[in-house]
């Protein structure tokens, strides 16, 4: 008891320094980080606290927390890469990283999991349900030398993944591996107050908003994020930024080279504008894309997107616009992309197309999205039957796919499609009363496939069939 004592008033001290309400009551967990970055030794060090809630019907015997850094240290299980980006993105070679924690205080800790994946601490007493748990912890992150989530690139340092981030719950601690296709990250919303210390050259657009000082060549952020999934960074020596604004939200675009800007920055504000009007509000008080090295086209984090620096100029507006949309369809509606990838990626591309119905400009339209969709996954269709039963299924976790080609024409491809489908069956008027009153009951939530479903057949009792159909890999496009 007194080790959890001590825990409890540090974290107190500390909120007092960053000038917030010392063990104020909190209605969401919070994340507490002073993070160092050290280019030299290839290291982000950080110390952290954590308060978390048992919203559960369950006391907590143990607490588990996902170590998705140990995905990238040598002798992994469960690999980031697969084999047809990894000659790409390791741009040196084989180059190796990982995740030690220690000092862990609030309880007794080991490293456990199938991969090294999972870090399991049991407090001196169970958590009841309604209760409260406070850790704080130390650990050191070696990012290894590659162009992806967490690492250093060629002209970039990506910083994603990078702490312990407190297990999905689905009747217990859920322990997901990393996975060289999809996002397997699922993570409830919560506050964080972070600073970051790194070199004075470098930029860095991150999730959140904060300051910037600098001195004795030093910049040091500090940064506040209330009700996001996930923290990330991206910082470079070599950002420009330029900056606008969509109804009334700063926008701000970090780049590299791109070489025309205020074109990418004006996708990204329009995106934002239009899918607040055509879905809900933007719940976050700014938004900022970043171009880093990436092999994936881009990655979504709550209010920041990247978008690969290596893109045809012809495709930056869909990785914009699709990115944008994750804005909704994972940050501020959660899912379990794990399990369930489809349902924000599917819904992602689909909200791209929109877009693009509505920005004639761009020259792309809603019918050229659904068609190269369609056309897409009908090729991928006529091969998988020809090399086997046929691997139709979009309702499957991640480990289940075959290769990023499978995951892709499921997840991306038939979600489309699916949501494509619905809107001919219904019509616009139920089909966009759907998706509002989806954006607006699951804001700040992690919703089920069900809870989704129930929203679209509470306004037309056949869109249940269709989702299954689609889901359980009965309907052949």
């Amino acid at each position: 008891m007194k080790r959890f004592f001590i825990v409890t008033f540090a974290l107190c001290l500390l909120a007092a320094a960053l000038g917030l309400p010392a063990c104020a009551p909190e209605t969401r967990d919070r994340y507490t980080m002073r993070l160092v970055f050290e280019p030299l030794s290839r290291t982000l060090s950080g110390e952290m606290g954590v308060r978390l809630t048992n919203r559960t019907d369950r006391p907590w015997d143990t607490v588990c927390f996902q170590l998705w850094a140990n995905a990238f240290r040598e002798g992994a299980k469960y690999l980031p890469v697969g084999e047809t980006f990894a000659p790409a993105v390791y741009y040196k070679g084989a180059s190796f990283g990982g995740i030690a924690v220690t000092d862990v205080e609030g309880g007794e800790a080991r490293v456990a999991g199938a991969d090294e994946n999972i870090l399991e601490i049991v407090p001196p007493s169970p958590v009841p349900s309604g209760g409260e748990a406070r850790f704080s912890m130390r650990f050191t992150v070696l990012l290894p030398e590659i162009e992806h989530r967490l690492g250093i690139g060629q002209r970039t340092v990506t910083l994603s993944g990078f702490y312990p981030v407190l297990c999905h719950w689905d009747g217990g601690f859920c322990e997901h591996v990393y996975t060289p296709c999809g996002d397997p990250f699922t993570s409830a919303a919560a506050d964080y107050d972070v600073t970051f210390t790194l070199p004075e050259r470098y930029l860095v657009a991150h999730t959140g908003t904060g300051t910037r000082t600098a001195a004795d060549g030093l910049a040091r952020y500090q940064i506040v994020a209330e009700g996001v999934r996930d923290f990330a960074m991206v910082c470079s020596e070599r950002f420009s930024v330029c900056t606008g604004e969509a109804a009334g939200v700063p926008v701000a675009y970090y780049y590299l080279d791109d070489p025309d800007p205020a074109r990418t920055l004006a996708a990204a504000e329009e995106s934002l504008a239009f899918f607040e009007e055509t879905f809900s509000d933007y719940a976050y008080p700014a938004y900022t894309v970043a171009e880093t090295g990436f092999p994936y086209g881009g990655m979504e984090f709550p209010m920041l997107s990247w978008i690969a620096d290596d893109l045809p100029g012809r495709e930056t507006p869909l990785v914009v616009a699709h990115e944008t949309a994750h804005q909704w369809w994972y940050a501020m509606v959660g899912s379990d992309p794990y399990h369930e990838a489809w349902q924000d990626e599917g819904l992602a591309e689909f909200s791209a197309a929109l877009f693009f119905d509505a920005h004639p400009a761009y020259r792309q339209t809603y019918a050229d999205v659904v068609s190269a969709s369609e056309r897409a996954y009908r090729a991928y269709y006529s091969v998988s039957a020809q090399l086997s039963a046929g691997e139709t299924a979009m309702s499957r976790p991640l480990t289940s796919y075959t290769g990023d080609y499978a995951y892709r024409s499921l997840a991306y491809d038939k979600g489309v499609i699916l949501f494509d489908r619905l809107r001919q069956t219904m019509g616009d008027g139920r089909f966009f009363a759907a998706l509002k009153a989806y954006a607006r009951a699951y804001a700040g939530k992690t919703a089920s496939p069900a809870e989704l479903i129930a929203c679209f057949a509470a306004r037309a009792p056949q869109a249940e069939g269709i989702f299954a159909a689609f889901l359980g890999g009965a309907c052949v496009i």
